[in-house]
């Protein structure tokens, strides 16, 4: 898979506020390059507290769950796009379906 962009998760972690992701994310951006996901059953068979949320749209849990990363995938042109990145609070300011 390719993952548009780690840049959004470099600023992420670069935050002093939320240095504690940089290796979780990593982990996770590490992953996802080595990973062929054709539908949603591949991601949960990965990673079980993911949530398939509609619209191609997942929201993976980081730093045990301290935050959220939400991305939309093409499953046919095998690309991760990043929508967000946040805090729980943050993530509860937003409308999923509307990223």
């Amino acid at each position: 898979m390719r993952v548009i962009s780690k840049k959004t998760l470099r600023e992420f972690y670069e935050n002093p506020d939320f240095k504690d992701s940089r290796t979780a994310l990593e982990a996770w951006h590490y992953e996802v390059l080595k990973s062929d996901w054709n539908n949603p059953n591949g991601i949960k068979a990965k990673y079980k507290s993911a949530s398939v949320v509609g619209n191609n749209k997942v929201v993976f849990n980081i730093c045990g769950n301290k935050y959220r990363l939400i991305v939309k995938i093409n499953y046919f042109a095998k690309i991760v796009f990043i929508k967000f990145i946040g805090t729980h609070k943050q993530y509860d300011k937003i409308k999923v379906e509307e990223l």
